[in-house]
């Protein structure tokens, strides 16, 4: 199988089975989902539904941040990987945004990604979330899967894969797509025990044609 079949039989099977994949992060509006994003870094959307309500109670918005003292952020967010440094970021990006952004969460990645504790995966996750745009936001899941699958090929980088991945997908797509990846890696094609046997993908997918090789010989 050609690539280019490849992946036209990956985007079929997810248009036909999962046509409304989106993020699990529970937000209201562009400032809560930048909140969350910043916050779920090497941490599962579970644990940060579970502490934004009432972070956002106490921060409901980039004003309130912007004047939040470091250490009660903490106290709010303590139970996640890196609470220090996310508070610090939290603090830093309420205040950029006020001062910079009048309080509104920008929709161009160049200006998301000058906002503490926002790197490229984190702009482009909000800019074709809440914007729509075409953006390909690359994490640990969708880099495995790519590559496990073969619709990316000697990808050493989140950028490489990003750019490899929008060069096929099309354009209306993209958006999804980003969700349709997170998804498979997170419940499907996991990245211990992956479930190969179960798995729809099986027949166009370069990793499992290697596994069934090997186990034959």
């Amino acid at each position: 199988m050609i690539k280019k079949e490849r992946y036209k039989f990956v985007l079929a099977y997810f248009k036909n089975n999962v046509p409304n994949a989106e993020t699990e992060l529970t937000y209201a509006n562009p400032f809560e989902l930048i909140v969350a994003v910043v916050l779920s870094a090497q941490c599962t959307d579970k644990r940060v539904n579970m502490i934004t309500p009432s972070l956002f109670n106490k921060y409901p918005d980039a004003k309130s941040l912007s004047k939040a003292n470091v250490d009660d952020v903490f106290n709010v967010i303590k139970s996640i990987n890196y609470p220090n440094n996310k508070a610090k970021h939290l603090v830093g990006l309420g205040q950029m945004l006020i001062e910079k952004f009048n309080g509104v969460v920008p929709s161009n990645v160049d200006d998301l990604v000058l906002l503490p504790g926002v790197g490229r995966k984190t702009a482009n996750v909000v800019a074709s979330v809440v914007f729509n745009q075409p953006k390909m936001a690359v994490d640990t899941h969708v880099f495995r899967v790519s590559s496990r699958i073969g619709l990316t090929t000697n990808s050493k980088t989140p950028l490489d894969t990003e750019k490899q991945l929008v060069k096929f997908i099309p354009e209306e797509l993209i958006h999804i797509a980003h969700h349709w990846l997170i998804l498979h890696g997170r419940y499907v094609c996991t990245a211990k025990n992956p479930n190969c046997e179960s798995c729809s993908l099986n027949i166009a997918c370069k990793s499992f044609k290697k596994l069934s090789k090997a186990s034959r010989h």
